[in-house]
């Protein structure tokens, strides 16, 4: 599998590192010097980051807060999980372009396809914040909608385990890892991967998702230069 433009997507959980703060300013710089290892290897990268470390969209309203105006809480956690991920590129002089599936003049443009592409074209990173800009949808989806708008040739999903099990590693000492699925086998095995709407336009538009670890230091290399690092699903 050749990669020259991929859709890396990062939780908002990751950005907490070990101490459990919002965002861990070590494992932010982390992640920056692992998208510059692929920068400089002609790798286009756009990145979309959850929120979660700082505010979830709700389910329901037994909390007191009505579902659509959480769900825009979360997107708003993605923009400043997005700023903070742009310093420390910055840092490092990575040119870098914050786009959004909400616009907040002067910090963060509209999402657009092809303006998107231009600057991936010119060698800025595009972070793509906000969700889709609607309720109702997860940043898994958002990521999957990103992808498939940048015509990315993967989505690499990094988490905190080294690919796709049978079941969690962290509670199943027995859990058997998977070096490729096929869209369909993950479906049937009711591996959660995705969220299923993300699933789908993966599927349906033949987007391969590459599930690894990325708090290991190199694997994002490994990933792009096609060594056996994680899972990946087509």
């Amino acid at each position: 599998m050749e990669l020259k433009r991929v859709l890396l997507k990062l939780s908002g959980e990751s950005l907490m590192g070990e101490q459990n703060e919002s965002i861990d300013a070590m494992r932010l710089a982390s992640y920056a010097d692992e998208i510059k290892s692929i920068l400089d290897e002609k790798i286009q990268v756009a990145v979309v980051l959850g929120g979660g470390n700082i505010f979830r969209g709700l389910q329901g309203t037994d909390n007191g807060i009505d579902r659509v105006q959480g769900d825009y809480m979360g997107m708003l956690a993605t923009v400043i999980n997005s700023l903070a991920l742009q310093d420390a590129l910055e840092k490092l002089g990575i040119r870098s372009k914050l786009m959004g599936g909400i616009a907040i003049d002067p910090v963060c443009e509209r999402m657009s396809r092809g303006k998107a592409i231009e600057y991936l074209d010119n060698g800025f990173v595009v972070i793509i914040s906000g969700g889709t800009g609607n309720p109702y949808f997860t940043t898994d989806t958002a990521s999957a909608l990103r992808a498939v708008e940048i015509k990315a040739d993967a989505i690499l999903k990094g988490t905190r385990v080294d690919g796709v099990y049978s079941s969690d590693p962290e509670k199943d000492p027995s859990a058997t890892k998977y070096d490729i699925l096929s869209f369909d086998e993950a479906y049937e095995k009711g591996l959660k991967i995705m969220d299923l709407t993300a699933f789908t336009l993966c599927k349906e538009n033949h987007l391969p998702i590459v599930v690894f670890n990325m708090n290991v230091k190199g694997n994002l290399l490994r990933v792009v230069r096609g060594e056996k690092v994680g899972t990946v699903v087509k």
